[in-house]
């Protein structure tokens, strides 16, 4: 079977088929939600912060800029220091709570 060259291949590559892209029918939206997503980014940049944050403080938006400029390792390591740190927290309010029961701390006044 010959393959056709040159200006054939490209007149028989071309479609004389009609599309109406009018309809919703017929081009339903991919992905529900991106028509209004893209048209609320089309509003003006304005220079106020996003609504989540507003209730941060300096100190907030210094530890994300530090959590966002880390390395995937650095990352890693800061994760495994906290999981540490969680680990350690457990175990002292494991030893408080057992403190606290043989102190009779934590039980209630008899009636």
């Amino acid at each position: 079977m010959a393959f056709p060259t040159g200006d054939d291949f490209e007149s028989s590559l071309l479609s004389l088929e009609k599309l109406d892209r009018a309809s919703p029918d017929l081009w339903p939206e991919q992905l529900p939600g991106v028509a209004e997503f893209a048209a609320s980014c089309k509003n003006p940049i304005t220079n106020s912060p996003p609504k989540w944050m507003a209730a941060l403080e300096t100190e907030d938006i210094e530890m994300l800029k530090e959590l966002g400029s880390l390395t995937t390792a650095n990352m890693m390591e800061k994760v495994k220091g906290l999981q540490n740190l969680a680990y350690q927290l457990g175990l002292e309010e494991s030893r408080e709570m057992t403190r606290g029961k043989f102190l009779n701390v934590l039980e209630r006044p008899k009636k």
